[in-house]
């Protein structure tokens, strides 16, 4: 298999809910990142492939879930009502974390919950239920929020991403930060970053994901990826 460009379509059982998943594992990895999309929306989905590509070319394995059925998702397309189940969508990831846990090409690798719309808020929740396996949490054009009283329960490091054009979303996550224990860093961003134009071009947001992944997905690394710098900016021009 080639680690980049190809992966193995896998299926976990969520609570008697078979949920797939595409897993890719470079020969060495350096960590897990578990991805989380509940948004509906494909512009975020398209940012999520590519973050997931420029991770696999670093040496992350990636586990990208699909978080509803078939059958829920037509019936989200016309309803959006179970994106915004957050205890489902949160259950599930905590079932992708307990698979991976025991997988054994995944065995051992410290793991961090990407969450993509509302599945940011299931990746709170989900790091909340397994401080054992998660060492840290990025969500991304997401409401922390949603996550409710889990927050006060997350112990992973968080990065949150936000739109520097979407000051209500800014507010909502610094009012859930300051519910929050765990250590929290805000990145503040133009929408312009967030844009694959090239699949294989590196946006803000990659770089952001890229470096939250090195610092705290530490206990294998042997290298900074691509040779780049840490960040300690929270607002980008």
């Amino acid at each position: 298999m080639d680690a980049i460009n190809d992966a193995v379509a896998v299926q976990i059982n969520a609570g008697g809910t078979r949920i797939k998943g595409a897993l890719t594992v470079p020969e060495v990895a350096a960590g897990l990142v578990v991805f989380a999309d509940g948004s509906g929306n494909a512009a975020l989905s398209a940012l999520a492939r590519g973050v997931a590509q420029l991770l696999r070319r670093e040496g992350y394995a990636t586990l990208r879930l699909d978080l509803l059925t078939r059958e829920e998702d037509a019936i989200d397309l016309r309803t959006g009502e179970y994106r915004f189940d957050i205890s489902r969508l949160g259950r599930r990831v905590v079932a992708a974390l307990d698979w991976a846990a025991t997988d054994p090409p995944l065995v051992g690798l410290p793991i961090a919950c990407f969450g993509v719309g509302t599945g940011a808020a299931a990746a709170l929740s989900a790091a909340a239920d397994r401080p054992e396996l998660v060492s840290a949490v990025i969500a991304r054009g997401g409401r922390a929020d949603f996550a409710g009283v889990a927050l006060t329960s997350v112990q992973a490091p968080t990065l949150l991403i936000v739109d520097g054009d979407d000051q209500t979303s800014i507010e909502l996550n610094q009012a859930a930060i300051r519910r929050m224990r765990a250590p929290v860093r805000l990145e503040i961003v133009p929408r312009t970053h967030n844009r694959f134009d090239d699949p294989d071009a590196p946006a803000l947001v990659s770089q952001l994901v890229l470096g939250w992944c090195w610092q705290h997905l530490a206990r294998l690394r042997t290298r900074m990826p691509g040779g780049r710098a840490a960040w300690h900016s929270t607002r980008w021009p």
